[in-house]
């Protein structure tokens, strides 16, 4: 398999075109393809500071990456997801959310999922 490891100032750079509307929900939307970029970034580098397979993170229509050494889940629905929308992913890789304030934002489900809050965030945006 390929090295997708992100770049650190591509992704910084990614995440910062978003800073406005991360900090300020009723900011203008980003772009599609700047959020898709943020997100899949973000996601790729929690993999690779977490590398493994035990928890699955998803963020439709974007990503899904797996990460957290332990149990490999090769078919059907591993039972370590965490799931949430773009907007959310990234309030959590960048510090601006903990896990375990997301409320129901965030789907947790499997006893090793809450696992990432010890990984995130992967990138500070600060206040």
């Amino acid at each position: 398999m390929p090295d997708v490891t992100p770049d650190p100032a591509r992704t910084r750079a990614a995440v910062l075109a978003l800073a406005e509307w991360l900090r300020d929900d009723t900011a203008a939307t980003p772009q599609r393809s700047a959020l898709a970029e943020a997100v899949r970034l973000t996601a790729r580098t929690l993999a690779a500071v977490a590398p493994g397979a035990s928890v699955e993170v998803r963020v439709p229509p974007f990503v899904a990456v797996q990460c957290i050494a332990g149990p490999r889940h090769t078919r059907g629905t591993p039972p370590n997801v965490v799931e949430t929308d773009p907007r959310t992913w990234l309030l959590l890789a960048t510090g601006l959310l903990e896990l375990d304030a997301a409320g129901p934002e965030v789907e947790v489900s499997g006893a090793r999922a809450p696992e990432i809050a010890e990984w995130l965030p992967v990138l500070r945006l600060g206040c």
